[in-house]
């Protein structure tokens, strides 16, 4: 269950800015579907680190322009460099910077997210609505905007970024989980409306991935409960799962590009997971 950025209280109001940066092999990730996406645009939120940026990375790397979504403005920036994207600053959290983004994708990776660990009787409203605003109403207004130029072309991939948290609830996450399993819901209908059009909407499940955010949580639980980082991963955050080591990224977005490949039309509605066995207890 990725967790990609941090909560924020009082998000800063950016305005979606274009950029398009000169095209550039320098950190794309390898792709085994060759340039089978040559000639498509894919929009990716979340993209200027951890899932979203590896997402980014091989899908231009599979010969797609990059729209690159994040409100990490110099992060961001750095990856529509090298891989030759289009730099969108936006914050998801604002409806009308979410409707400022392009409507031209025939691949859209919806990414972005916050996590938020508390109980249920403490939780922040104003933070669970905000969650709610990232994860599930940006993306629909996301989807909203791209569908009908994909109907017209005949051709669209929706790939949502869940989690094994959208198959199976886990305490202190209310606004997470609410969320990823009204992505999951939106997924699903998305599938059965653009079937008709040649477009495929399907969610990607992981466990815990190896970012940044999830890295540090490592460190400050092993410092909190006096055991190593790797009594950690094995004992706290990977207990229910099989397998006993973090998904890396790069996994993540090679599950993606295959969604997007030309093998995967009949593909859709589905939930892959990711979980290292964690569903299947």
């Amino acid at each position: 269950m990725e967790t990609p950025q941090s909560p924020v209280r009082g998000p800063a109001r950016h305005t979606a800015v274009p950029h398009t940066a000169p095209s550039s092999a320098a950190g794309s990730a390898p792709s085994p579907v060759g340039r089978s996406l040559a000639g498509r645009t894919a929009l990716v939120t979340g993209a200027a680190s951890g899932i979203g940026r590896s997402c980014a990375q091989a899908l231009a790397a599979a010969g797609a322009h990059v729209h690159v979504v994040d409100r990490n403005a110099d992060a961001a920036r750095d990856l529509a460099g090298a891989i030759g994207g289009t730099l969108w600053v936006a914050d998801l959290s604002d409806p009308d910077a979410v409707d400022a983004l392009p409507a031209d994708a025939d691949i859209v990776v919806n990414n972005a997210g916050i996590q938020h660990v508390a109980p249920v009787h403490a939780f922040p409203p104003d933070l669970f609505a905000l969650i709610q605003r990232v994860m599930v109403e940006a993306p629909f207004r996301i989807l909203r905007r791209t569908l009908p130029g994909m109907y017209e072309r005949g051709w669209g991939r929706v790939v949502n970024i869940s989690s094994v948290h959208g198959l199976r609830a886990s305490p202190y996450k209310s606004a997470y989980v609410t969320a990823k399993h009204a992505l999951e819901g939106l997924s699903k209908v998305v599938a059965l409306e653009a079937a008709e059009h040649g477009v495929t909407s399907n969610c990607v499940n992981p466990g815990y991935v190896r970012t940044p955010l999830v890295e540090n949580q490592i460190a400050d639980q092993a410092r909190t409960h006096g055991i190593s980082e790797d009594e950690v991963v094995g004992r706290v955050m990977l207990e229910r799962s099989a397998i006993k080591r973090l998904i890396e990224p790069d996994d993540v977005a090679e599950a993606v590009l295959w969604l997007c490949g030309p093998r995967t039309g009949h593909i859709t509605g589905t939930s892959l997971s990711m979980d290292g066995g964690w569903t299947a207890n």
